[in-house]
């Protein structure tokens, strides 16, 4: 079994979704758009996998409609797009969709649901 996590940066935020296959949540986050340390995406995978005792399957979703913010998360991943014993990361270009949904405060999480669904558990 694996953990799927999708990131999603934006200019107000990086959103991350990481679930137990495709129906339970284990973490929800809104985290700053740019990481302090380029090692920070793959310390944080790394750390996901290790706590869960399982691999992490994750997809960096770049919008297509981006509006000409790039993120150094973006930027950093671009070497990291790898499989390693503790994760796989894979880099998906998309669209922006605009969804509400009622995940208490952290915003709408349901295209990083439909990520996780078509592109991680491909």
């Amino acid at each position: 079994m694996s953990i799927w996590m999708a990131l999603r940066p934006g200019p107000t935020g990086t959103r991350i979704l990481a679930t137990a296959a495709a129906n339970e949540t284990l973490l929800k986050a809104k985290l700053l758009n740019e990481p302090r340390h380029p090692r920070a995406l793959p310390a944080l995978l790394e750390a996901i996998a290790l706590w869960q005792g399982e691999t992490v399957r994750a997809a960096l979703c770049v919008d297509t409609s981006d509006d000409g913010c790039a993120t150094r998360l973006v930027h950093d991943a671009f070497p990291l797009v790898e499989r390693t014993p503790l994760y796989e990361l894979d880099l998906v270009h998309g669209r922006r969709r605009r969804h509400r949904d009622s995940l208490d405060g952290m915003g709408d999480f349901r295209d990083l649901r439909q990520l996780l669904l078509f592109e991680v558990a491909r």
